[in-house]
Parts: C-alpha cells; sequence; structure tokens
C-alpha cells in the first residue's frame, strides 16, 4: 500500500527519495526493510513520523504507515542492540521454552503484554502450559509452569469464588504483589472468579472460562472472568477425570436427567468390557479404542472430567456415548459367536431370549453375576437358583486335606 497520499506526494517525496525510502521500500512485505544502516533507519522514522502527521487522520495509508514506523524501531532496536543466537530450548521454573519459528505478529507476550513481532523478535513458547513470552523478557518470569501444578495438585477449587477480600491481601496483586486497588490507582484489582483472589491488569487480562465449582453446585456454564494462570490450570485440568459427583454433589442426578442416562450407558459399557478383553475378533477391532479419548469410562462409572459435563450439558456426549454403546451391543449380540455364547438363560422363567447384563429389562445377581429377568428377579422370593446350586457344590465337595488338620 502506498504511504504518500496526494496531499503529502508534492512535500514528501523528494526528502524520502534522497534517504533511499521511495514508496516501493514502503510497499514492500513487512520483514524487507533495507536500510543499510543505523542513521539511515533514524532518518526513515522521523520522515515516517512527519508522514503520519500529514495523511488524513485515521485513514488506511496513516494506519499502513503507524505499523511500518512499529518496524522500523524495531529494527533499529536489533541493530543497536544485536542479540546472541539464542537456543532452541530453555529450561526455567519448570517451563520447557521451546524457540518459535512462526513470523506471526498477532501473539501477546505473558510477561509484559507488548505484542510479540515475530518477524524481527526471537520468541518462546511452554510446551506444558503455552506460555508465551519475548526472549528479552525470560529472565524476568517469576510464575512456575501451570502443568507442573496440574501433575502435582489434579483437583479443582470447589468453592464458589472464595473471595477473602482485598484487605487481606495487603492490596496487592496475589500473584506478583503489585499494588491494586478497586479505583484503578495504582493498578486496577481485577478478581478471578476460579480463586476469588483479586489481580493486577499484567496478571489478569479479563479471559474467561467455566468455573467447575459453579457447574459442579449450579449446572452453570457461563464462562466467568478468571487470571491468566487459573486459565492455564482450567485449560489443562479440562479433560482429567477428577470429579466424583457422588461424593460432591449426589443431587444432581436428581435435577439433571441427561447425567442419569449417562451413568447408565457408562455401568453398560463396564458390563460390556469382559466380553471385549476375552474376545479376539473384540481386541483385533479394537472396539474398546473407541473410547481412548475417555479412558476413564471404561474403568469406572462415577469419575467425570469438566469436559465430560459441559458435553453432558450440549447433548454431544449422550449422542456419542449412545452410538458407542450400539457398537458395542451389535458385536456381543449380533456379530460375535464367542460373545452370543456367554448370554444367560433367566433360571426362574426358563422363557425368553438370551439375556446380557447390559440388557435394560434384566438384573444381575450381586454375589454370582447371573443375570435374569427383571420382573422374575424381584417378584421371586427365593435365593438366587445358581448361588443355591453353588453353595450345594460347597457342602457336597469333601474336604481339602490341608482344612482337616487345620
Amino acid at each position: 500500500a502506498c504511504l504518500y497520499c496526494s496531499e503529502a506526494r508534492t512535500h514528501g517525496s523528494e526528502r524520502a527519495m534522497d534517504l533511499g525510502l521511495a514508496e516501493d521500500h514502503f510497499s514492500r512485505p513487512v520483514g524487507s526493510l533495507v536500510a543499510c544502516d543505523v542513521e539511515h533507519l533514524e532518518q526513515a522514522i522521523e520522515e515516517c513520523k512527519r508522514l503520519i502527521l500529514e495523511l488524513p487522520e485515521h485513514s488506511e495509508r496513516q494506519k499502513d504507515t503507524v505499523v511500518k514506523l512499529i518496524h522500523l524501531r524495531l529494527k533499529l532496536q536489533e541493530l543497536k542492540e544485536p542479540e546472541e543466537e539464542e537456543p532452541n530450548l530453555r529450561v526455567l521454573l519448570e517451563h520447557r521454552f521451546s524457540k518459535e519459528k512462526s513470523k506471526s505478529v498477532k501473539q501477546t507476550c505473558d510477561k509484559c503484554s507488548a505484542i510479540i513481532w515475530g518477524l524481527i523478535q526471537t520468541w518462546y513458547t511452554c510446551t506444558g502450559c503455552y506460555y508465551r513470552c519475548h526472549s528479552k523478557c525470560m529472565n524476568l518470569i517469576n510464575k512456575p509452569c501451570v502443568r507442573s501444578k496440574v501433575s502435582h495438585q489434579s483437583e479443582y477449587q470447589l468453592s464458589i469464588c472464595p473471595e477473602i477480600g482485598l484487605d487481606r491481601q495487603d492490596y496487592r496483586c496475589a500473584e506478583c504483589r503489585t499494588p491494586v486497588s478497586l479505583r484503578g490507582v495504582p493498578s486496577e484489582a481485577r478478581q478471578c472468579d476460579y480463586t476469588g483472589q483479586y489481580y493486577c491488569s499484567t496478571c489478569h487480562w479479563n479471559d474467561t472460562a467455566i468455573v467447575p465449582a459453579r457447574v459442579i453446585h449450579n449446572w452453570e456454564f457461563e464462562p466467568r472472568k478468571v487470571c491468566r494462570s487459573s486459565m492455564r490450570y482450567l485449560a489443562l485440568m479440562m479433560s482429567r477425570p477428577v470429579l466424583k459427583l457422588k461424593e460432591i454433589n449426589p443431587l444432581l442426578f436428581n435435577f439433571v436427567e441427561e447425567l442419569v442416562e449417562i451413568r447408565k450407558l457408562r455401568q453398560d459399557v463396564l458390563l460390556m468390557k469382559p466380553y471385549f478383553i476375552t474376545c479376539k475378533e473384540a481386541m483385533e477391532a479394537r472396539l474398546l479404542f473407541q473410547l481412548h479419548e475417555r479412558q476413564h469410562f471404561v474403568e469406572n462409572d462415577d469419575m467425570y472430567s469438566l469436559l465430560d459435563l459441559i458435553e453432558v450439558a450440549s447433548g454431544r456426549l449422550s449422542c456419542s456415548l449412545t452410538e458407542i454403546h450400539t457398537t458395542f451391543a451389535k458385536h456381543i449380540k449380533l456379530d460375535c459367536e464367542r460373545c452370543q455364547a456367554k448370554g444367560f438363560v433367566c433360571e426362574l422363567c426358563k422363557e425368553g431370549d438370551i439375556l446380557y447384563p447390559f440388557d435394560s429389562h434384566t438384573s444381575v445377581c450381586h454375589d454370582c453375576s447371573a443375570v435374569f429377568h427383571r420382573d422374575c428377579y424381584y417378584d421371586n422370593s427365593t435365593t438366587c437358583p445358581r448361588c443355591a446350586r453353588m453353595s450345594e457344590r460347597k457342602q457336597d465337595d469333601p474336604p481339602d486335606v490341608k482344612d482337616v488338620f487345620t
């Protein structure tokens, strides 16, 4: 984009040509600035500043000129303070910083809150918590990697916005201890809805996130303002199954019908699991791998991640888990002869089709795992026939030799 409007062309073109800053110089792609030395760059900066004043206010050409001025100043800084070759990997406060190759200028330094000009500035990203910063800001970092906190303390704060008061914080940021106040002097105090504490504008950028405590207690999913460290912590914890709902808030199942449906589907999956781990065809087809993103679904039926609850509320989890449930049941009841052979006949009525423990109309004996029609099981006043047979066998079997002498 040409930097000279018709009004500025007459007054500035000759001086620009003298400086080696013809129109095509400014029109080149960002990063191709070719001023030969510091002196020429300083002159180019002054010329840019003059042109900004002459161009129409708020025009696109003026905005483009401002961007070019920023690049010229950064290039000048680079020439005055040449940077040494930066290492590709740096470790600091449990962060593992990797040098970025991206030339995007849309990133922001998490330390100084300034834009990262990837074209001419070296910058790093932590591979654990995605903390971004300039190379020059590395030695100023005082926040440890959030991923280490996730590894050592995989649990949520489950009180809703547990505020202790700004006075209890000595009117200082809870993280960097910068003086703050509610009046914004010397720095605005911003509350984090997750921790309940107050932070300065450098540590709290008004990012928003879904707060676990509000989900668990109120089934509320509206994003709330949180500090930077809380935002990263919540993002890293999102898919971790650390919420045991029946202990934290068992009444939630009385008010959220979708949770009851998901619990039943998960219980069925656990009943299907023994079929698959003893079935060669199921192992080759890797059926259980369909739940690899939610491995806890094949381990228990009571632990949930925050992501699980978000998808329960949106309806996505019910759809995906129902589809998987249908695939599993089809393999056991229709596709695989070996799995079909592990079905049960109701020994109470000795009628009907082959039964499986995950069928909706069945009941399972807690002692021997035999399967019966639900109506037959609850109408029957005697003991489980299978349990009775097993008890008789134990009485008829001769005692072990060791038992005789003990």
